[in-house]
């Protein structure tokens, strides 16, 4: 069955790549970064400042989002876009990754996952089926396929049963999916770990299958960076060139840098917010512990040259006070600061990959990183 494309490829420079993803709910400029909203919502921040900040899209969390409220709740009300009040395109993963992060709380068969509800202790179970339908009722705009996460290191051995049982679950899911409108899209998911052969394997197998995208899943699960990039490099190229490639859960400002320059689209992961709620900021000086003692007595702003308000309008000072302090404020601003910085990034990325300038600014970035913040004498 031919697979329609709603990915436009604007752009190459050397493997980076730049386009745009037509969705139900709006377009998507890629690359990509997706502030996560696990439940719903997006842990300090209002959506408008999402939005403002420069998201274009999204991911919230079909596991958390079926046990509570629940997804035949949430499609009564709407779907996520209206029930949430973002209106914007939404990705929803399919729950595997929670098959791996609750193992103590799952049984994994050929037919499904059951898991004990962290909530209430109550029997779930997830199959491929069921999460195409939850992923359709909380009218996610890009559905990922049911697969199984193993987090590294692992035996070669169950790396490789847990992809075989993913590609046949992809299966599963396009078939599940084949009844969805018109515009909205399912990602297969290439699984392998640090095998390169299994992920040579698994990725074929879903390009046999066909999907509107691709992600490269189970990588930074506890693997050196230098193994996640090597799996990359191993992946990208085996994918189609005119589909989205999707990194799932990564990752650091660096992560997503080296792995736009292996020819990835799309990313997500919580360490904006987290990090946040945790009193660290993300710069283009780096990291800054706004916990460090350093900043009691600091009047300057964390940057003076950010075009986020907040960057630029509280001194390091307040920021320290609010954080020691337990303050919830602390935590939203520096959860707003660091979002706003991610999709800077982001904009900073496409701009250089559409210039041509690409390596310029993937080293003025990293040489700024590495530089730090220099406190003046």
């Amino acid at each position: 069955m031919t697979v329609p494309n709603h990915f436009e490829l604007l752009a190459t420079d050397g493997a980076a790549r730049t386009g745009r993803l037509t969705t139900p709910h709006g377009e998507v400029r890629t690359p990509a970064f997706m502030p996560v909203g696990t439940a719903g919502a997006m842990k300090g921040m209002h959506w408008r400042e999402v939005r403002e900040a420069g998201a274009d899209v999204v991911l919230g969390n079909t596991y958390h989002l079926m046990l509570r409220p629940g997804a035949e709740r949430i499609a009564a009300l709407g779907g996520l876009q209206r029930f949430t009040g973002w209106g914007g395109p939404m990705l929803t993963d399919s729950g595997g990754f929670q098959v791996m992060s609750l193992s103590e709380l799952r049984k994994v068969t050929e037919k499904a996952v059951t898991f004990r509800s962290h909530i209430d202790g109550a029997k779930v179970e997830l199959s491929p089926e069921r999460s195409i339908e939850v992923q359709r009722l909380l009218g996610s705009d890009i559905a990922m396929q049911m697969d199984e996460c193993v987090r590294l290191p692992a035996e070669p051995a169950d790396i490789e049963r847990a992809m075989q049982l993913s590609l046949r679950w992809a299966e599963r899911s396009r078939r599940a999916f084949e009844t969805a409108p018109d515009g909205y899209m399912l990602f297969g998911i290439v699984q392998g770990g640090d095998v390169p052969a299994l992920r040579h394997v698994s990725a074929r197998g879903l390009i046999d299958i066909g999907f509107h995208g691709y992600a490269i899943g189970g990588l930074a699960v506890g693997e050196p960076q230098a193994v996640m990039l090597s799996m990359i490099e191993e992946t990208a190229p085996v994918l189609p060139a005119d589909r989205p490639r999707y990194l799932m859960g990564v990752g650091t400002p660096e992560d997503i840098l080296e792995a736009v320059a292996r020819g990835v689209d799309m990313f997500d992961c919580v360490m904006p917010t987290r990090n946040g709620r945790h009193g660290m900021a993300f710069t283009r000086f780096g990291q800054i512990n706004l916990r460090n003692a350093r900043h009691i007595d600091d009047p300057r702003p964390l940057d003076e040259e950010s075009p986020w308000a907040a960057a630029r309008s509280y001194s390091r000072a307040y920021l320290h006070h609010l954080v020691r302090a337990g303050e919830t404020l602390g935590a939203m601003l520096l959860s707003e600061i660091n979002v706003a910085y991610y999709q800077q990034l982001m904009q900073g990325i496409r701009d250089a990959i559409a210039n041509g300038t690409f390596e310029d600014f993937r080293t003025t970035t990293r040489a700024g990183w590495a530089r730090g913040d220099i406190v003046p004498m």
